[in-house]
């Protein structure tokens, strides 16, 4: 009751002022508490947004080349199955004893007396690092000491 009386007791423009004052120093204290920070939280959104789409532009540029260079890989170093079969048992240091392609899309391999740890090696790169799949293996003892003779079906995995 105090204020009120207070209030009374002004003049009728000093109760004006006073109250267009009040009007302002609430409107100036929406403002500063929830327009400045929505405005800020937006200013900021939209930052992370643009940061957001430059990354994704970037995504997919990279997979798109991905693709590209994937589909350029299949076609120039994997001409054929038996090409690709062949250049691994190079680089693996085994002797194809037998190529047999079949009307399936698959080829037989066979290996004789090769090293077993080098038969898994290239099992390793047709399977995990060639793409290509393994169908079935026939793996025997030879007669020389640690290798083994193998019958192998590969198929293109794509």
């Amino acid at each position: 009751m105090m204020l009120r009386d207070w209030f009374n007791g002004r003049s009728r423009r000093e109760q004006i002022y006073l109250l267009a004052m009040l009007f302002f120093v609430g409107a100036w204290v929406v403002v500063q508490l929830i327009m400045v920070p929505a405005s800020a939280a937006k200013q900021q959104m939209a930052l992370n947004n643009e940061a957001a789409s430059e990354v994704l532009t970037r995504v997919d540029a990279k997979a798109t080349r991905l693709i590209a260079l994937r589909s350029a890989t299949k076609s120039s170093d994997r001409s054929s199955l038996t090409a690709a079969i062949n250049r691994i048992s190079k680089l693996e240091g085994l002797v194809v004893r037998r190529l047999q392609p079949n009307s399936r899309g698959e080829v037989q391999v066979r290996f004789e007396a090769v090293n077993y740890d080098e038969l898994v090696k290239w099992l390793y790169r047709v399977e995990v690092t060639e793409g290509l799949l393994v169908i079935d293996a026939a793996i025997v003892r030879s007669n020389s000491m640690g290798g083994v003779n193998a019958t192998i079906r590969v198929a293109d995995s794509g």
